[in-house]
Parts: C-alpha cells; structure tokens; sequence
C-alpha cells in the first residue's frame, strides 16, 4: 500500500536516576547519554510505559479519542515500577485509541486502535488491532498486517504508539473499498455493536482467617454482582467473575485491605458483543459468591482438602487453575 513513510514519536522519556531514553528521529541534547542496544530492565520498561501513557492521556484527553480498559492492570504496572519488591504484573495494560480519517467520498470514518502492551514493551512490539465497520475482514487482515511490518521496521525497542496512530491516520482510509458512499458510513456506524468485557479473576492469599475480611469478600462480590467462590485458609483462594469494571473495583478493594501476601494468580477476560443480560450470566461458572470449605484440618482447622478443591473446580470447568496456583496437576 506504500505506507512504509518513517515516522517518529520524536518525545523522550525518562528512565530512572535521571536517565533518558529518546524515541526515533528525536535530537538529544549533549547531556543525555543515548541507551543504543543497552538491554533494558523490566523496571526500566514499566516506567517508559507509564510516561507514554501520561503522554497518551494528556495528549487525548477525552474517553472518546483515548480510553484504558484495564485499569486494574495500569495499577498493577504502576505498583511495579514504584516496588522493585512487587510481583511482575498479571496481565497487560490495555487501552482503545480512536482515529478519525478521511475516506474519498465518504467523508470522516473512525477506525478503533485496540492496543495491549506486552510486560517487555518497548524491547517487544505493542499488540495493535486496528477495526472499523467499514472494512471488510481482509482488508482489516492486509492494514493489519501492513501497520506491524511498519513497526518492525521504524520502531522496534521504541515508545512507538503515537507514530502507530500517526500511521493509521495518514493510510488506514486507503484500505476501505473506494466504492463507499457516505450513506453506508451513516448505516455501518449506527449499527456497530457496543462491546462489554466479561472478566474473572483468580486471586491468591497466604491465607484468609480474618471473619470481617471473609464478610467483606462475600458483601462486595453481591454489592458488584459478582460470582464465584472464596476458600479461607492457608492458603486462600478467591475467585471472582462479572462485568469487567466491577471485577476491578473489587480487586481495588480487596487490595487495600492488609494482607500478608496477595496478588492475582490468572486472569480471564471475555468480549461480549452487546454485552446483555443473558450473554453475561452464559459465561458465568458460578451462581453466585459464597464460602467454600474442603474438611478443614490442622492444628487451628485452616488447612483445606485441595483434592476436594481441585474437584470442586473439574466440575465447574476450572481443573487448569488448579496447577496455576499449585504447581502441580490435581487429582
């Protein structure tokens, strides 16, 4: 498609005691020591990608243009940058960027950048879908495919999300079919489905004794509509599934509590097309939030059967959680 024009973010982000990284094509001013080839740190990575989401945000800053989708994910990252102590995040951050672009004969056309940054970002290329409801599936495949061989060859090991909205803006119209008329812009965008994520996250304890701290579990999971179970104990295990922006207000919550040790073993997130009712409860494994306990032994009766757990999630259709958060297969 000829879209192969360097483009180059141009900012320069700091990095740690003082350092600064520049992007592609910037100028750096006698002071600062260009990294080159020097491998970064996985602290180091997550500070550049909380500066180029500040950038992002304040660059754009209404939901319409720029919006992240996974804040419990930017906190996490956030919390790992400023702990070098922290357990590695669980999941990527993930945030939408809307680009609007002229296509010949069908005036403005918004095209949707769904973008993930991997942990390693920006020593590994950012996970960038480009959509609209105007491409057919192979044209969003060839613009796709086209946007990251761009990467691959002007940005790699760079903050590179302006220059990959820089791209889509100037080429990604070249792609829509040149036979579009405005009238079928109106119709394909009064149509497009909203979309809704289902979320289930499964969280890990060193244990879960306290009765208020069991109670809060069980009246903020139905307060949030969620589902799932929790299992207190030594060790404990929580899991919880709903509406994405619930899961992460209650993980917000539980988090601030006091814990010993806490974190998120795995994360689940479905996209729902409209997003009803009835696709909601379909992916639900559970029915509701209660408390679960296996034949508690032990000196102070807080230890669980985990084969009875293990076969309490085969039959809810989790039996694969069981080695995520042990180790070892159950049975």
């Amino acid at each position: 498609m000829g879209a192969s024009g360097a483009l180059h973010c141009g900012a320069v982000t700091r990095l740690g005691a003082g350092r600064v990284r520049a992007c592609a094509g910037a100028t750096a001013p006698s002071s600062v020591v260009m990294l080159g080839t020097t491998e970064m740190t996985n602290q180091e990575e997550a500070e550049m990608q909380i500066s180029e989401l500040d950038l992002l945000s304040s660059m754009f800053p209404y939901e319409e243009e720029f919006a992240v989708t996974d804040q419990l994910a930017l906190a996490e990252l956030k919390h790992y940058a400023e702990n070098e102590s922290a357990e590695v995040p669980s999941s990527k951050v993930q945030f939408v960027l809307n680009v609007k672009a002229e296509v010949p004969n069908a005036s403005v056309v918004e095209f949707s950048m769904a973008c993930a940054l991997p942990f390693k970002y920006p020593t590994v290329l950012p996970e960038i879908t480009v959509r609209s409801s105007l491409l057919s599936r192979s044209q969003q495949i060839h613009l796709n495919s086209d946007l990251k061989t761009y990467l691959m060859q002007n940005c790699r090991g760079e903050p590179c999300m302006l220059s990959a909205r820089q791209w889509v803006k100037d080429y990604a119209a070249a792609y829509i079919d040149k036979e579009l008329s405005s009238s079928s812009v109106t119709t394909a965008s009064a149509i497009q489905a909203e979309v809704t994520t289902f979320t289930r996250l499964w969280i890990y304890s060193h244990h879960i004794y306290n009765k208020q701290k069991r109670k809060n579990i069980i009246d903020w999971a139905k307060e949030l509509s969620l589902s799932g179970f929790c299992m207190p104990g030594k060790p404990g295990v929580v899991c919880v599934e709903g509406l994405q922006s619930n899961c992460e207000e209650f993980w917000s919550r539980v988090r601030r509590l006091t814990w010993k040790r806490i974190l998120i073993r795995h994360r689940e997130d479905v996209s729902l097309e409209g997003g009803g009712h009835a696709e909601i409860q379909n992916q639900r494994k559970f029915s509701t939030l209660e408390e679960k306990c296996f034949d508690a032994h032990g000196a102070r009766g807080n230890h669980m059967d985990l084969g009875q757990l293990y076969h309490f999630l085969e039959e809810k259709g989790c039996a694969d959680i069981f080695q995520m958060y042990f180790g070892v297969e159950g049975h």
